[in-house]
């Protein structure tokens, strides 16, 4: 019963363990990983303790294979070949990560090994808690994967030392009752440690093993950007291609293209695969959330529609996004009725933050392809912004400039080269959204100001709290990255009135940075100075402690608490003995007691005489007399004095000394760390 008792507690260790993956896979199907594997090796150590190890081993394999069925529904013949893989899958996956076979896998294998080893060690070894050893690895892996992941594990670590105390209480062979006293001893240590852990002043960044993990080649986007597709599309304006259900109406954000070689503007997003979470950029202010709901109607490609920045996104399968931008992509077909959920945060700056906003120092966002029309743009630029003397002024003044000196036009030729934008700028001034974003973003970068452009669509008809984008409702706009501020849209299309927008986004803009463009009239006293600007820390949270002062911490509790035990256990346990009523029962205590010191306590089959003839002559009188008294006593307990009991402790205590005498200081630990 025990020992089943010790297979169970090993089988809770490791599942418990397993589930410190929580931060990598927040969902239930993390449970179909971790369960099958904790409790199948469990059951076959059960079952095989008296047979030979290697059928043990083998049936432990088939329990292996057996778990994979229902991970990846049916039969994998290829879940060697993702185990191989998953590690480097997961530490290039933003977390949480999609709840896919070829992930978990990873987290079934190591709960199923730490089962394995420990169940076997359990049932073919005295050692006491070394089998929850694989289980406590398990659990350090974990956290590694799982540092930049939402929730904590401290309620996991918590777990994992009340289990790991009941394992250490019930191979001494304890009764329930210490179980009932030491378990909740160890629950109220780890309720300690879950009040006062977040509480600690730790500020250091915790260790992130994604930061060297060797990322994989970028993702391939579509062949066609969808910067080429904006003339098209403007040709065929009622074609309905997607709907938003939102609160309120945005520019649903496409396509994110940061580097320009002359001929067209494409991505340099690292796209990676993610469970849904996008991280952060860089605006830390004040900010709106929005939440939307899309649903393809004809959307060609791979790019998803979102309003700026997402946070969250759900119901994609294969969801792939950059980090950078935030740009997000499905890994796959997204045909006719594909719907997701999006979560945004819109930045909400304040005109202080605007007005004292700096460019970024990024030169791959500056770069401007090497042609005689760089001269053309850079005069452009000088002219158009002469008198502005900070750099968020010669973005207003440069979106003002093409607004006002350039027509739009959906029949005026499509494409974005130089040579064609060339043209545009100094012959035609007709054009679309698609050549008044590329001769701003190109224009911005001769200032030095880093630029890009964005592709995407106004917020469409709205019907019932629903948004129809058409594919006359395509845009394309410039941004310009700030300091702290991250990247600000700027909307040099006009209206198709020539003047005004009849984009109520657009126009709204608009109107702010002409407002704000009135604030620099006002001289400098009204400007905010430098240290007048709120501090981007002072409101932020310290962050998390490191994985590994977390695993020190877990690590020295259970080794304090395990330390606390193997002083104080033995020493109740023969106080105990020594002061139990009766005087039959002190001296059955003072055998019990012997039989321990001297190693023996685990041996109940042993006789007394048993006992004395395989101790050396220095114990012998000693023992010997004690067996005499025990043996009265274990027939006649009503006829032991007191006086007989005491004599029977003096005799136990002097085989006691003569036990730590003869036996080397390493062993004496080994005994009191109750691993042998």
């Amino acid at each position: 019963m025990a020992a089943a008792g010790g297979v169970a507690l090993v089988a809770g260790v490791a599942g418990v363990a397993g589930w410190g993956f929580h931060r990598v896979f927040p969902g239930a199907e993390l449970l179909v990983a971790v369960v099958p594997a904790a409790v199948g090796p469990a059951v076959v150590a059960v079952f095989t303790w008296r047979r030979p190890l290697w059928l043990a081993l083998l049936l432990d394999v088939l329990v292996w294979i057996a778990g994979t069925v229902p991970l990846y529904q049916g039969l994998a013949p290829g879940a060697v070949v993702d185990l191989a893989s998953s590690w480097q899958a997961l530490l290039t996956t933003l977390l949480p990560a999609q709840p896919e076979p070829r992930l978990l896998i990873l987290v079934h294998t190591l709960v199923w090994a730490a089962a394995t080893i420990g169940a076997e060690v359990l049932t073919r070894t005295r050692t006491k808690i070394a089998a929850a050893v694989p289980a406590l690895a398990v659990f350090g892996v974990a956290l590694l994967f799982g540092v930049d992941g939402t929730g904590s594990n401290l309620p996991v670590a918590g777990a994992v030392l009340v289990l790991v105390v009941a394992l250490a209480l019930v191979r001494d062979g304890r009764p329930a009752l210490w179980l009932l006293a030491g378990v909740p001893a160890a629950a109220a240590l780890t309720a300690l440690a879950l009040l006062v852990g977040p509480l600690l002043p730790i500020a250091a960044e915790p260790y992130n093993p994604r930061q060297d993990a060797e990322q994989p080649p970028p993702k391939r986007v579509d062949s066609v950007s969808p910067l080429d597709r904006v003339s098209a599309w403007l040709q065929i304006p009622d074609r309905e291609l997607f709907t938003v259900k939102a609160d309120k109406p945005l520019n649903w954000r496409l396509a994110v293209l940061d580097r320009y070689d002359g001929v067209r503007w494409t991505s340099g997003g690292r796209f990676q695969p993610t469970g849904g979470r996008v991280p952060d950029g860089e605006w830390t202010g004040e900010a709106e959330t929005v939440r939307q709901r899309v649903t393809f109607r004809g959307l060609p490609g791979t790019w998803l529609p979102a309003a700026e920045r997402p946070v969250e996104v759900g119901g994609v399968r294969g969801l792939v996004v950059d980090p950078d931008s935030g740009s997000l992509l499905v890994d796959g077909k997204a045909g006719k009725g594909f719907g997701y959920q999006v979560t945004s945060r819109v930045a909400k700056p304040s005109k202080a933050d605007l007005l004292a906003a700096t460019p970024v120092d990024e030169p791959a966002l500056t770069a401007f392809p090497a042609g005689p029309q760089e001269k053309l743009f850079r005069e452009l630029a000088q002219e158009a912004t002469k008198g502005a003397d900070l750099p968020i002024k010669q973005a207003y003044r440069l979106q003002s400039y093409l607004r006002a000196n350039a027509g739009y036009d959906v029949t005026a030729p499509p494409g974005h080269s130089l040579k064609g934008l060339e043209f545009f700028l100094e012959t035609t001034r007709r054009g679309t959204s698609e050549q008044f974003a590329s001769a701003f973003a190109l224009m911005a970068r001769t200032l030095g100001l880093p630029s890009r452009v964005v592709v995407g669509f106004r917020p469409g008809q709205a019907v019932d709290g629903v948004y129809h984008v058409k594919s006359g409702h395509v845009m394309a706009w410039a941004e310009i990255k700030f300091d702290k501020l991250g990247w600000r849209p700027f909307y040099p299309t006009p209206g198709r009135s020539g003047s005004k927008d009849d984009h109520d986004v657009v126009s709204s803009a608009i109107k702010e940075s002409e407002e704000l463009q009135g604030e620099f009239t006002k001289g400098g006293a009204d400007r905010p100075k430098a240290s007048q600007r709120p501090d981007a820390g002072a409101g932020e949270s310290p962050s998390g402690p490191p994985v590994w002062i977390i695993l020190a911490a877990v690590g020295g509790g259970i080794v304090l608490v395990y330390g606390a035990l193997t002083i104080i256990l033995p020493w109740w346990r023969r106080r105990a003995r020594r002061n139990v009523s009766g005087a039959g029962a002190r001296v059955l205590g003072a055998w019990a007691q012997t039989c321990d010191d001297l190693g023996l306590g685990g041996e109940r089959a042993l006789t007394a005489e048993d006992v004395v003839t395989r101790q050396p002559g220095d114990i012998f009188p000693y023992l010997k007399a004690l067996a005499d008294i025990s043996n009265f006593a274990r027939y006649a307990p009503e006829d032991i004095s007191p006086q007989a009991a005491d004599e029977a402790w003096r005799h136990s205590d002097a085989v006691r000394r003569a036990v730590r005498t003869s036996t080397p200081l390493p062993t004496r630990l080994r005994k009191r760390l109750l691993l042998r």
